[in-house]
């Protein structure tokens, strides 16, 4: 299985310098759909595959708006706490329901208000994703020595899910692949 590891290594080694802009990186302008849309795209393809996951459409966005997720758009402008709360959502409809995410919003949202906790799910992300980088490279993982309170467990457990989720979908990609080609060998 000695194809195997290279391309989860370099995998890994993308998935360590993954960032995610944080609110005072997000655009002060008011944005389009369309450009809403394409900025959550270049945000999150480094990590949600377009191809792979229908990262996020119009319908997604109204729908959301329609269930109290988002505030409605202004003149049909998006601005800055949109993009958050997408991003926010985006990764996390991966690992959890429409409803948990909701709940979890709002109860972050009044613990530490919106710029804080979204620049918390940011770094929690992102340590998530470089654990699991580390990981796919063959690491032995980082010992997390920080206490988590009650307020921040919930968000540190998705977005944990979230990390481990994409390694299991890149190993078993890489698995069929590593078949594949053994199969191919053997036909020969």
């Amino acid at each position: 299985m000695s194809d195997l590891d290279p391309k989860l290594q370099e995998w890994g080694a993308k998935l360590t310098t993954f960032h995610l802009s944080r609110w005072g990186e997000l655009p002060e302008l008011d944005l389009y759909m369309d450009q809403v849309l394409t900025l959550v795209t270049v945000y999150l393809s480094p990590v949600i595959p377009p191809e792979k996951h229908n990262l996020l459409t119009k319908s997604m966005v109204n729908n959301y708006v329609k269930l109290g997720m988002i505030p409605a758009p202004k003149k049909k402008r998006y601005d800055r706490t949109h993009v958050a709360f997408l991003v926010a959502i985006t990764i996390l409809k991966q690992v959890l329901t429409i409803p948990e995410i909701k709940e979890g919003i709002l109860f972050q949202a009044q613990v530490d208000g919106i710029q804080k906790t979204y620049d918390l799910f940011c770094l929690e992300t992102e340590l998530a994703i470089k654990r699991t980088g580390n990981l796919a490279q063959g690491k032995r993982p980082e010992t997390d020595t920080a206490a988590s309170s009650f307020a921040y467990l919930a968000v540190r457990a998705a977005t944990g899910s979230f990390a481990n989720k994409l390694l299991a979908e890149k190993a078993i990609e890489c698995e069929i692949a590593y078949l594949q080609k053994k199969e191919n060998q053997h036909d020969e």
